[in-house]
């Protein structure tokens, strides 16, 4: 069971890990934290680049923190938390099956983290080491909790945010821009 437990943690650990590093800096084929950003207005997770920078925050930090069996009901949370709202926000409207966009990835993922906290991390992690392993259907529960508060937070805040105004052209777009002429716009005879 040891050996176990350090493999799930590796490996949640390093794909949420992967995750992160995608949005924050492009890594793994991901597409940096402008990009992300842009990609979280047009769903509507207002303002997109704080939301980018939390999300991918959350899910490097919370990998890592997973992959090394530190803080680890406080890790789950903030993971637990970026699929929850990837739930709402991106694959809850097509259904249950990952063929098809829906949910069903971000649920195991969120059902082995529970799992972890639930079993703790194990004698090969830091909160062992240090002596701060929590574990148990109680820290499972709190960091299922924790994490659902928090997606409902970045809901409700995005919701209560308005969409940013677009930046004004620059003079270089403006002068890029046809200039347009009386006779050009003025309606043509029939």
């Amino acid at each position: 069971m040891k050996i176990a437990r350090l493999l799930l943690r590796l490996v949640l650990g390093g794909v949420f890990f992967g995750h992160g590093t995608q949005k924050l800096l492009g890594w793994f084929g991901g597409h940096g934290l402008e990009a992300t950003a842009q990609g979280f207005e047009q769903m509507g997770i207002r303002p997109g680049r704080r939301n980018a920078l939390a999300a991918g925050i959350a899910e490097a930090g919370g990998g890592t923190a997973l992959a090394l069996g530190l803080a680890t009901p406080l890790a789950a949370s903030g993971l637990i938390a970026t699929m929850l709202t990837a739930i709402k926000r991106v694959h809850l409207k097509n259904g249950p099956w990952a063929a098809n966009g829906g949910y069903e990835y971000n649920v195991v993922l969120i059902a082995a983290i529970c799992l972890l906290v639930e079993a703790g991390p194990g004698k090969l992690s830091l909160d062992h080491a240090l002596g701060i392993e929590r574990s148990g259907p109680g820290w499972a529960l709190a960091a299922l909790a924790a994490g659902t508060a928090g997606a409902v937070g970045v809901h409700l805040l995005a919701e209560a945010a308005a969409p940013e105004p677009a930046a004004p052209p620059s003079e270089a777009q403006v002068a890029q821009q046809p200039a347009t002429t009386a006779s050009a716009s003025a309606p043509q005879p029939a």
